[in-house]
């Protein structure tokens, strides 16, 4: 008897890869092992990422804060060891904003710690 072979699905499964690499350069976007490679390099990088983009945002906030901090004559380090002495609970995130978009509201919160 002849060896059965689901070609509705095999087709399926590279159709939906080489759409999804679309806009690839080259034999990237049309060759399926190249294709397919490519693709499977691209999850792991997007794994990855997401976990560094984590990382790149709380150093752009503490480079902020710093910065803002050094213009009432404290470092990074001290303003925040002050905060949490005295129970201030405002994550990086928040204060990063406060410092970009409302120095009043950083000055205010410099001066309570001082």
């Amino acid at each position: 008897m002849p060896r059965s072979v689901n070609h509705v699905a095999s087709k399926a499964k590279r159709t939906r890869i080489l759409k999804k690499t679309k806009g690839y350069f080259g034999a990237r976007k049309n060759v399926w092992t190249v294709a397919k490679n490519t693709y499977e390099k691209g999850l792991t990088y997007a794994y990855r990422d997401r976990r560094n983009k984590k990382r790149n945002f709380r150093a752009l906030w503490i480079q902020r804060i710093n910065a803002a901090a050094r213009l009432y004559d404290m470092s990074y380090s001290q303003l925040m060891g002050a905060l949490h002495k005295n129970g201030i609970e405002i994550n990086r995130k928040v204060l990063a904003d406060l410092a970009m978009n409302n120095p009043e509201a950083f000055k205010a919160i410099v001066d309570k710690v001082k």
